[in-house]
């Protein structure tokens, strides 16, 4: 894709994809939990794009990111038909959407903070940086695990859709599992095109 259009693109796929989420969600209040985090991201996209650009691997990710969220705002993490469809083909006792969402919630996050952590400078070495980022996007999922816990406590209505247990009683550990092997895969499958895109910034 030619680079002069692909902000454009970026902006125009997100808009899109959020305005169809948007129209008749299976829960409004799910959804306004679910997509608020894709919107905040959308923000620091654009301040970003115009103080601090970042390379087109992350924006990209970030882009794959707020889809995800936003989708799963639309339909509930527990009900996205794709999702109910793998359930039924794979024999899976549940729909699995949220898992790929927690994979996505370490694979990201860690291409941003090493982005950041090699362009600041952080660490003297890569080892550290890596170290660093893992405990950054586990950190992050614990947290997440938390304000899904809040909300269960504050809101009754929201709390079964938002949290997408269905039942399973070692979902929070299994999210965190999930997020933390996203970090790990991003790191190993991703450090060198990242460096080659870091090197022509």
């Amino acid at each position: 894709m030619n680079q002069r259009f692909a902000p454009a693109v970026w902006v125009v796929v997100f808009l899109s994809v959020f305005v169809w989420s948007a129209i008749g969600p299976k829960d409004r209040a799910t959804w306004v939990l679910e997509v608020l985090p894709a919107v905040i991201g959308f923000a620091l996209v654009v301040w970003c794009f115009f103080r601090y650009p970042l390379t087109p691997l992350v924006y990209f990710l970030i882009l794959i990111h707020a889809v995800i969220l936003m989708v799963g705002g639309h339909y509930t993490y527990a009900e996205v038909p794709l999702f109910d469809w793998f359930r039924d083909w794979f024999d899976w006792q549940r729909n699995n959407y949220d898992k790929l969402g927690h994979l996505a919630q370490g694979f990201i996050p860690a291409m941003v903070g090493r982005e950041l952590v090699i362009r600041f400078d952080v660490f003297s070495g890569p080892r550290w940086a890596a170290f660093f980022i893992v405990c950054f996007c586990l950190a992050l999922s614990a947290f997440y695990e938390l304000i899904e816990w809040w909300v269960a406590l504050l809101s009754d209505e929201a709390a079964e859709a938002f949290l997408g247990t269905q039942g399973y009683v070692w979902d929070t550990q299994s999210d965190m599992a999930w997020a933390l092997s996203g970090a790990i895969l991003a790191l190993i499958l991703l450090g060198r095109l990242h460096d080659r895109q870091l090197r022509k910034l």
